[in-house]
């Protein structure tokens, strides 16, 4: 299937590793330029060069800090300047720490407002007027599927989250027609921390080999696997581009069919 979106722009946050890397690439491979960002530069400069493997499109890395106005700026003045535009504004952010509701500080809910919605608030509000000369900008929202079904342990994902489908929500009636506003709602993806976090459950003995703890990570999931991260990658890629030109205001999960809710 064309995208039909060969020779756009795009930047995607916190796009040095997982599912944010993921996103990219796929953007690349259908001819997209890309920006990636991250806040350490030896970790996205290597990001850049593997993106570029299987990139049809020009891709470069720009260092910021999500929770400093001043770096969304520059990244954003960036991208215009690279590539004259941003045809396509995809976020995503670090998750805060887990812990429960009594256990969390007013620092940690400080924090957490200031990485996963207000960078989302900066990052449209400089991006918006580029977005919108082309009259078909996107932007897609990576958040988590906390926001349908509250986790354990994790209540600032659980409660901040909702502020960015809140404010997706929004943007996708103000901003229209000439800017559509979606979110994409990850379950458990086989991302480097994942693969991190299995690793050191086979050195504790939890697992007998890395394939059997990602089999146990996928048992809830009636797809019978976690997620590859290019899958996720599929998701934001289609909803960047003209294939998806009547999706506006969606909370899209990409979760195996994870989630109970009905809505």
């Amino acid at each position: 299937m064309d995208l039909q979106i060969e020779g756009n722009s795009a930047l995607i946050t916190a796009s040095s590793s997982g599912l944010g890397k993921a996103a990219a690439t796929r953007l690349a491979e259908e001819g997209v330029n890309v920006v990636l960002n991250g806040r350490d530069e030896d970790r996205l400069e290597a990001a850049v060069e593997e993106v570029r493997e299987t990139a049809t499109g020009e891709v470069i890395g720009h260092t910021a800090d999500l929770t400093d106005a001043d770096d969304i700026t520059s990244l954003v003045n960036r991208t215009v300047e690279e590539f004259g535009s941003i045809d396509h504004l995809v976020t995503n952010a670090g998750g805060p720490p887990s812990g429960p509701f009594l256990e969390t500080t007013d620092d940690e809910w400080y924090d957490a407002f200031e990485l996963l919605v207000m960078s989302v608030v900066r990052l449209v509000r400089e991006s918006v007027d580029h977005l919108a000369a082309g009259g078909g900008g996107t932007v897609v929202m990576i958040t988590s599927r906390s926001v349908k079904e509250a986790i354990p342990s994790l209540v600032l994902s659980n409660a901040v989250r909702m502020g960015v489908i809140g404010l997706e929500k929004t943007l996708s009636k103000e901003l229209a027609p000439d800017i559509r506003a979606n979110a994409v709602l990850p379950a458990p993806h086989e991302t480097d921390r994942t693969a991190a976090l299995v690793r050191q459950g086979v050195e504790r003995g939890e697992y007998e080999s890395y394939e059997q703890g990602l089999e146990e990570r996928g048992q809830n999931i009636p797809v019978g696997r976690i997620g590859d991260p290019m899958e996720l990658g599929d998701a934001v890629a289609y909803l960047s581009s003209e294939r998806s030109s009547f999706i506006n205001g969606v909370s899209l999960p990409v979760d195996g069919g994870l989630g109970s809710s009905n809505l």
